[in-house]
């Protein structure tokens, strides 16, 4: 066998065994980290102004020390100074601004707060022909308005010496005695009233025994 024949072929194994060894070698380095940024570093400037802060403040107070050129004013309307009010009346505000607030109703009931309520005066009179007062308007004539002829009052009338009458509703008995006397000159001994359900009011006038009331029934035309 020739010696280059040979040389070559030892060439060739050793590519063969030694690759794939390189190979893992470098797939188990680890990845490289990534470097940090370079900080940008500035050149002090020579027209740089000196930092110049407003009067009573200094660095620390709303102002860093970065702050370049002089501090200048906020633009915009100036306050108006408020007038210097005594503690006392702050302390008065204060009392008012805490007492105003709404009021929580939990009655059931609402009250209306009084009010001054003045009678109208009349600008005609409110009647026709001549005053009359109202004594004069309940007379005899209003206060009977028509006597009963049921079978009851009937039987009032022979038994227990009484006649029954419809009366106006506003009429009291000592009006119902008035009337009866005015109107057909007897004497009433004792009156008693009702209302009916239909919203009539009933007088039974029961008559002193000098007066019959069968007479007087006939006198009215009852019987």
């Amino acid at each position: 066998i020739n010696a280059e024949y040979m040389g070559t072929l030892s060439e060739c194994l050793f590519f063969f065994v030694m690759a794939p060894k390189k190979a893992s070698k470098a797939a188990a380095k680890p990845a490289p980290t990534p470097s940090k940024p370079k900080k940008t570093v500035y050149k002090k400037s020579k027209n740089r102004k000196p930092i110049t802060y407003p009067p009573g403040k200094h660095v620390g107070q709303g102002i860093s020390k970065k702050t370049i050129g002089p501090v200048m004013p906020r633009k915009g309307k100036k306050k108006q100074q408020q007038p210097h009010r005594p503690a006392a009346q702050l302390a008065e505000m204060r009392k008012r601004s805490l007492k105003k607030k709404v009021k929580v109703w939990r009655d059931v009931q609402f009250h209306r707060k009084y009010t001054l309520r003045l009678k109208g005066e009349k600008k005609y009179v409110r009647h026709s022909g001549r005053t009359v007062s109202k004594a004069q308007k309940m007379d005899q004539f209003r206060v009977l308005r028509f006597p009963l002829t049921t079978e009851s009052a009937m039987k009032k009338i022979e038994d227990h010496n009484t006649l029954v009458f419809i009366v106006d509703i506003k009429a009291n008995k000592h009006q119902i005695k008035t009337a009866v006397k005015k109107m057909y000159d007897i004497k009433a001994l004792k009156v008693n009233t009702l209302i009916r359900p239909d919203g009539l009011k009933k007088a039974y006038v029961r008559l002193h025994p000098e007066f019959d009331a069968l007479d007087i029934a006939n006198k009215i035309g009852i019987l």
